[in-house]
């Protein structure tokens, strides 16, 4: 056995627990550890994972359930894989998180004070420990940093402000270089005041690192949520990013008599049988040999997604949607085209991409344990393109050692996210100002060239490559449908039959079929419903809701047994009204009751709590889903959502005063919502206090000046109250700030018709 050849290892685990009386007695319990468990301590990561155990344990932290446990296997794989955990060590993974010690805290605690709109923290070491004291107007609090999260570009500290819910502190540490515009405190919205009553407040849900963060950064984690009484009890297997999440437990293949299982293996770019390989004529390589297994990217993507959980945690080697719901490509979190716009991670832009349906895999351009790119620079992208090809002038058209002549500067433009993480896009498309003119989506051209505009790079591209090739007809229009552009349904169901557009686009267009149509026939969508491609099948049992009832029930209830968990959700919530076949119920029971744990994993934030009241009153269970939405905003008291559907939940049980106070107080807690005030407005009407209700509806659409039904609402409300003229007269101008103006326009023909203004209704004929 090798242990510490010095006590600086002790005396450091007696210093981060401030309790030095311990340190014999910490000691000697490491050691009977090691030797209860014939632990061979020859690596400093062993040691540092059992000194976290035994920190956590004496602690008396809820997270230190299975931490030794860990310390073994990991140290299984030390034995026979050093190189590899090495190699890790030098990952953002292994930084993911960590406890707060002189080694993994990057900030400056040194008696620090920061201020963002009147927040103010002073962050400080006190008795060997960090510190914060963050105050808001008159509140101030003192709490120990619990934990560091993350390590660059930024890192981010978190802070226990009930039992067992960790909080990410508002403020964050630019790890950059000082030359960079790093090495300093910086809130996490810089440019907003994030008041307390705001959902993105640090003490509200959406900052929460039990539910928010935590399955990413820790292997094995399980968040324990308990819905009753709104806490956590939350463990993990290991402090960080490890073997396990990638792997799973190996332990029974590091006992010496088990053989070695090549299907827990992670596939590389190496592969047994083929190879990347490029002809002398080719422009790029192509895969020679078998078809690769790449459905160990389903790992990549559990964290690498913007996608809502099925289960608590995140199980290593099981399948991508046997565990989450995914979100598609689609606007308003993308760009009309595709590209990345608010933090939807790499799946949803990497499926896009040519190189994913080529075959090509995370691990051909990322180290498998590093995670740090193969080769910096071009030489990355030359593996498979020819560089007599790409990497000359005539292809990039800039300086050789530039940086407009890298390859990912061009066909991968960052985006800024988290204030100083910029994130490259994965969907690898050609630039194309020519989009940008039509439909305002970003270019690298005059991302780079900020002084130009999109008229000059589309010229210049067409000099040096010749008219932009035409896009696919389908792509032209799923991009008008992101737009929010109406297109026929015949030209629909052309984005989701192409098969040469991708399958996530196909996929994202299905799912938006409600967007054109309220009706599809069976012959339509079943073969989606029956298609070999999963998310295709996904998005047609959410978009079976467009069928009629009966033929819903029939051709929907077989993928309540389909292989994926997605899938059978997505049947059993398009079924829920319905009455399925008798010889159906218990597979929409078991479909049903994942459904609903789904939604229970969910429910420490108020999306969660109102999809179960959703599903509550479509089973006509009012007492459920009053409970559900009254919990919505117990745990979320600033979400709109949570006091629209519990006034519902009222009007619909014919309780009015109830539904009305609810209402009030949810105007109070969010003055800014416009959608409350909309709420509150038919309310009005319902109560005929019409004219009280116009300035609700004025309210609302002055809030939301983006919101068409707003504003038709307010001037027919005023119209209701015997305004008519000066409701046209509101109408004219209004009627000028909104692109889709149809349902507007028919409104002002109708009051100028009623009002026999032949000069208004010329206007809005016109428009």
């Amino acid at each position: 056995m090798v242990i510490p050849s010095n006590d600086g290892v002790w005396d450091e685990l007696a210093v981060l627990l401030d309790k030095p009386k311990y340190k014999k007695m910490l000691k000697n319990v490491i050691l009977s550890k090691v030797a209860e468990n014939s632990i061979v301590m020859k690596n400093k990561y062993v040691i540092l994972a059992l000194l976290t155990s035994l920190i956590l344990y004496f602690a008396g932290n809820s997270f230190a359930n299975n931490t030794l446990v860990v310390a073994k296997t990991e140290q299984t794989c030390i034995n026979c894989h050093s190189s590899a955990v090495q190699a890790w060590q030098n990952s953002d993974h292994a930084k993911a998180m960590a406890l707060p010690n002189k080694n993994s805290v990057l900030a400056n605690f040194n008696n620090v004070n920061v201020e963002h709109y009147g927040q103010k923290a002073y962050f400080f070491i006190k008795d060997n420990q960090y510190q914060v004291t963050i105050s808001y107007d008159d509140n101030m609090d003192n709490y120990p940093i619990k934990y560091t999260f993350g390590h660059f570009p930024l890192q981010q500290y978190l802070v226990e402000t009930e039992n067992g819910k960790l909080q990410v502190l508002p403020f964050a540490w630019d790890a950059r270089a000082k030359t960079d515009g790093g090495q300093r405190w910086y809130h996490n919205y810089s440019h907003e005041e994030i008041r307390p009553e705001d959902r993105l407040h640090w003490r509200q849900p959406l900052q929460n690192w039990n539910g928010m963060c935590a399955d990413c950064h820790s292997d094995g984690l399980k968040r324990n949520y308990n819905a009753d009484n709104n806490s956590f009890k939350t463990n993990f297997d290991n402090i960080n990013v490890g073997c396990l999440s990638c792997h799973g437990d190996m332990s029974e293949h590091g006992q010496p008599s088990t053989p070695r299982n090549i299907a827990n293996d992670i596939t590389s770019a190496q592969h047994p049988t083929g190879q990347w390989l490029r002809g002398v004529k080719d422009k790029t390589a192509h895969w020679q040999g078998e078809k690769r297994d790449n459905s160990f990217m389903d790992n990549c993507f559990s964290c690498h997604a913007l996608r809502s959980p099925l289960t608590d945690g995140i199980t290593a080697n099981m399948p991508f949607l046997d565990q989450f719901m995914p979100q598609l490509p689609s606007a308003p979190t993308y760009f009309v085209d595709g590209q990345i716009k608010e933090e939807v991670y790499v799946y949803g832009s990497f499926l896009q991409s040519k190189m994913y349906g080529k075959g090509v895999n995370c691990l051909d351009c990322h180290d498998k344990h590093t995670m740090k790119l193969k080769i910096e620079g071009n030489g990355l992208c030359l593996q498979c393109h020819g560089s007599e090809v790409y990497n000359v002038k005539s292809h990039h058209q800039h300086q050789e050692t530039s940086t407009g002549a890298q390859c990912v500067n061009c066909h991968m433009p960052t985006k800024r996210y988290m204030g100083v993480d910029d994130r490259r896009d994965h969907s690898f498309k050609i630039p194309r100002p020519d989009l940008s003119l039509k439909f305002s989506t970003p270019n690298a051209c005059t991302q780079c060239h900020q002084d130009k505009s999109n008229q000059w790079a589309s010229e210049n591209l067409e000099k040096w490559h010749g008219k932009p090739k035409k896009l696919l007809k389908s792509k032209q229009y799923l991009m008008a449908l992101n737009n929010g552009q109406a297109i026929k349904l015949e030209d629909h169901l052309s984005i989701i039959a192409d098969t040469k557009l991708d399958v996530i686009s196909r996929a994202s267009a299905l799912q938006m079929l409600s967007f054109t149509t309220q009706i599809i026939t069976i012959e339509l969508l079943k073969p989606y419903l029956e298609h070999q491609e999963s998310l295709l099948r996904l998005s047609a049992a959410n978009a079976a809701l467009l069928l009629t009832p009966a033929t819903r029930v029939l051709h929907l209830s077989p993928l309540l047994t389909d292989k994926y968990k997605a899938v059978r959700v997505a049947a059993a919530r398009s079924l829920v009204t319905s009455k399925v076949n008798a010889n159906d119920q218990q597979a929409f029971n078991d479909a049903f009751s994942e459904l609903f744990n789904g939604n229970d994993i969910s429910s420490w934030r108020g999306e969660g709590r109102a999809n179960q009241g959703s599903l509550a009153i479509e089973t006509n269970n009012m007492l459920a889903a009053e409970k559900a939405f009254q919990g919505a905003i117990k745990v979320e008291p600033y979400f709109e959502i949570g006091f629209i559907n519990l006034a519902d939940v009222y009007r619909i049980q014919q309780q009015p005063q109830q539904a009305e106070a609810v209402l009030v107080k949810g105007m109070k807690n969010l003055p800014k919502s416009s959608a409350i005030k909309y709420a509150y407005g038919l309310h009005l009407v319902r109560q005929k206090n019409l004219s009280k209700s116009v300035v609700f509806f004025e309210k609302a659409m002055l809030l939301s000046p983006d919101n068409g039904q707003y504003a038709y609402t307010f001037v027919l409300a005023m119209d209701g109250t015997g305004q008519s003229a000066q409701a046209l007269n509101k109408l004219k101008v209004l009627i000028l700030n909104y692109s889709d103006k149809a349902q507007l326009r028919e409104l002002g023909l109708h009051l100028a018709q009623k009002l026999n203004n032949k000069e208004y209704y010329d206007y809005f004929i016109k428009l």
